[in-house]
């Protein structure tokens, strides 16, 4: 008599095994693809600290989806390149582990093999569209892992971090800014 579904365990050790190392490969091969194609470089860009050209790609076509409503269109540009110079410098004032975190994060993002499966982007960054973005971090905030969970909530919190704590953020919201002394 063949054991029912019920009575068989969902993975075998076998099966987990055979998983484990497929996925060690992946992430091994996947590590080493960034190292060769300089994904993984921690070159900064010019004029930024922390940032790298690769980051900078991924977060141009992020923030202004992200600030959508508080920029009015033709201020955008300027708010994009004000936010990003918060953010570097932000990064550059984190503990060494959130950096390596950080960084992580954006080479994930950033490899065309791990970007296209996980965002559903599978263009570079600077041809993807508004639409694209919203859909991916919408996929990324309702996912049922929850490792894509806390990667749009670290991106939405870093960006908006960035973001508000600039001057000309805090109209929008109404905030009259620090008291004057």
């Amino acid at each position: 008599m063949h054991p029912s579904l019920t009575e068989t365990p969902a993975l075998s050790r076998r099966g987990l095994l055979k998983f484990s190392l497929g996925a060690s490969a992946f992430l091994a091969t996947a590590g080493l693809g960034a190292s060769l194609t300089g994904c993984s470089s921690s070159v900064s860009a010019n004029g930024f600290v922390v940032l790298r050209d690769g980051d900078l790609l991924f977060l141009r076509a992020l923030i202004p989806v992200m600030l959508d409503g508080a920029v009015a269109t033709g201020e955008m540009p300027a708010a994009v390149d004000g936010t990003l110079k918060s953010l570097d410098y932000s990064l550059d004032h984190v503990s060494p582990e959130m950096l390596k975190l950080t960084r992580q994060l954006f080479d994930v993002l950033g490899m065309a093999v791990t970007r296209g499966p996980l965002t559903g982007i599978w263009g570079s960054w600077e041809n993807a569209s508004p639409e694209a973005m919203r859909h991916f971090l919408e996929r990324w905030e309702n996912s049922s892992l929850s490792l894509l969970r806390m990667g749009h909530s670290s991106l939405q919190q870093m960006v908006m971090m960035a973001w508000y704590t600039r001057a000309e953020s805090w109209a929008h919201c109404g905030y009259p800014g620090p008291p004057k002394v």
